[in-house]
């Protein structure tokens, strides 16, 4: 894995980059947003539990296996959501995305744009050779997102997770270095 890799990631349109602590504030209507974490394992937090779980997402850098490093997603200037890049396993290079990003910039196409350059940074530059997705069945709009990126879904666990008091299903999606490339 190279471990060279550090952001700003930039596309046409967005800057995904180190969150720093500018973003408390915007980190905080973010994961307190009903919408936002409805199909996420975060619950509602009070303020000390929310500064440590910001706190995760500051940049340290390329995480170690298990753990994830977040980008902060800006268009304009403006904060729109985050995406995260968790190294799987170190040796089978695998890699697991997600993202969340607020319910009014839903449908412009920032999600799927912020997802896409991230995935590519893993094949191109990080050396994946596989990348998953694992979200709540629910979720229809996260799969629409990663079926629109060309990930397929491997998988179907049905009440494997108790999250928020009930047990739900979950979807896993992938996508292999050969067939990204070559897509």
């Amino acid at each position: 894995m190279d471990t060279n890799f550090s952001p700003p990631i930039v596309t046409p349109r967005l800057v995904l980059r180190a969150i720093d602590e500018k973003d408390l504030d915007d980190h905080a209507r973010l994961f307190s947003n009903p919408d936002v974490v409805r199909y996420l394992y975060d619950a509602e937090m009070d303020a000390e539990q929310m500064r440590a779980h910001f706190n995760r997402r500051l940049w340290h850098g390329l995480p170690v296996e298990g753990a994830w490093c977040n980008l902060g997603v800006d268009h304009d200037g403006v904060y729109v959501g985050e995406v995260g890049l968790g190294v799987a396993s170190t040796a089978h290079r695998s890699f697991e995305v997600g993202y969340v990003f607020f319910p009014e910039f839903r449908g412009l196409g920032f999600a799927t744009e912020a997802t896409r350059v991230l995935i590519d940074t893993a094949f191109r530059e990080l050396g994946a050779h596989r990348v998953i997705a694992r979200i709540d069945a629910r979720n229809d709009g996260s799969r629409r997102l990663l079926e629109r990126l060309g990930l397929r879904l491997e998988g179907h666990l049905v009440k494997n997770e108790f999250v928020k008091g009930e047990w739900s299903d979950e979807l896993i999606f992938a996508v292999l270095e050969d067939e990204w490339v070559n897509a």
